[in-house]
Order: C-alpha cells, then structure tokens, then sequence
C-alpha cells in the first residue's frame, strides 16, 4: 500500500479544534486509506505549536496512527541541500526532511496545507502531489 507522507499542518489542525482546517483534517483521517508516515522534526514542530494539553494527546495518537521514519539523521545531508535550493521559500528543516524521507522512501503523497511544496522538487524533479485539497 503507498504512503502518504504527513507535514504540520493536518496534525495541527486535527488537535486544535479552533483551526480554520480542522474539519478538513478529521474529515481527511476518516477516509484516507493509505499508511501515514512522518518523522520527528514534524512532530516536534507539531508539539511546539499545540497547547501543552494537546501535546500528549497527539503523541498518543500518533504513536497509533502515525508511522514515525527513524532515518532522519541519515538525511542531514540532503535536507541542508534541499533548504539552500529553495531558501528564497524559504524551505524550513521540518519541510525540507519530508521531501528528503520522500525521496529516500519514493513516496509522491503529501497532505500538506503548505503551498510551497507546489514547488519543491525530488532528487529525480518529481513533484510531491498534495492530498490535503483544502479548496
């Protein structure tokens, strides 16, 4: 089964009931069919921007819910390549390591409410294709 790889923003959403995108977010975890994957750079920017009542409730359902990439560290190298290409963006560290964990896992799924990855490229200048429709 394809992965869809996960950013931010849907996770945000899903535990912030007063987001502008959380009915989108439940509504797009309640059919999605395909295995989830994120690492750990998404979720601590995740968990940095929920209240701290949240933080535990999304880390126990992402433990569930969530494939959590371990090679991370791996991509050190190419995540800094990917965030000089497209600093004029600019590409932050938790964007620029899924579209690294994307090249290295071949995933061409993203939900994502980031415009930006429109532009962003894999190694082989594929483009990532957003799940997340919020229009």
């Amino acid at each position: 089964m394809p992965s869809i790889a996960v950013d931010a923003g849907p996770l945000i959403a899903l535990f912030k009931g007063s987001d502008n995108y959380h009915d989108e977010a439940v509504a797009f975890l309640q059919y999605v069919e395909h295995q989830l994957v994120t690492n750990f750079i998404v979720m601590s920017e995740v968990t940095s921007l929920l209240s701290p009542r949240f933080q535990t409730d999304f880390l126990s359902w992402a433990t569930r819910a969530l494939e959590i990439d371990q090679a991370t560290a791996g991509d050190l190298q190419r995540i800094v390549e990917i965030m000089r290409k497209y600093a004029d963006l600019p590409a932050d560290f938790a964007d620029a390591s899924l579209v690294a964990m994307c090249e290295r896992r071949e995933i061409v799924s993203i939900a994502t409410l980031d415009r930006h990855f429109d532009v962003y490229r894999t190694a082989d200048r594929k483009r990532l294709r957003n799940v997340f429709v919020t229009d």
